[in-house]
């Protein structure tokens, strides 16, 4: 009885462009939170470089976030404790449409844009974490997607987040979004995929 051929592993493909045109039809997920979600609305403008610092105009970039009293659409914990006391009001608090999640191709000039409100602190049993954005990248080149979080500059609780403090002090400026010095409510953040201040990713 003869044998058949031998089973070999298919050679390994990169995850785009083509993921592009089926992942990123909806623009709504560019809306994170709806206007009257309470909350600080802001904008987040996200950039994504190659290793030569030019744009990457068929990415795909994904948002997971809590909302502003920390808490995920899923989660079971309790929002962690606020400093500002809360104010009975007279009528129901309308809590708007909130996802926690948002995706969006970037453009031409490599970035994309989404309407949110700035997260609140995590709490993970018991374990604080602050203001952040979960992300996830796709691109022409990866063989797998890659994780990164965004944090706030100046917010004055990065030195004792319990994530940020695992990246060396001289490369945690690579997770920070910067406010923008012409819009109000903008901020922006850059993900440079190599070279000179590679942005950290996570191994997840």
């Amino acid at each position: 009885m003869s044998e058949g051929p031998h089973p070999i592993a298919t050679s390994s493909q990169t995850v785009g462009p083509f993921f592009h045109f089926g992942l990123t039809a909806n623009e709504s997920l560019g809306r994170i939170a709806s206007p009257d979600t309470p909350g600080e609305h802001i904008q987040l403008r996200v950039r994504v470089l190659d290793g030569d610092g030019e744009a990457v105009p068929d990415a795909v970039i994904e948002i997971y976030q809590a909302d502003a009293e920390g808490r995920y659409p899923d989660s079971t914990e309790p929002p962690a404790a606020s400093s500002e006391p809360r104010v009975p009001s007279p009528e129901p608090r309308r809590r708007g449409i909130f996802s926690g999640f948002g995706r969006l191709p970037t453009g031409a000039d490599g970035s994309c844009q989404f309407q949110t409100i700035k997260p609140g602190v995590v709490r993970t049993n018991g374990v604080e974490q602050t203001p952040h954005f979960n992300v996830c990248l796709l691109a022409r080149g990866l063989l797998r997607q890659v994780y990164t979080r965004i944090y706030f500059t100046g917010d004055p609780a990065l030195a004792a987040d319990p994530i940020l403090t695992l990246v060396s002090a001289d490369r945690r400026s690579t997770l920070l979004a910067k406010p923008s010095p012409s819009e109000p409510h903008l901020w922006e953040f850059v993900i440079r995929m190599q070279g000179h201040a590679e942005t950290v990713f996570f191994d997840l």
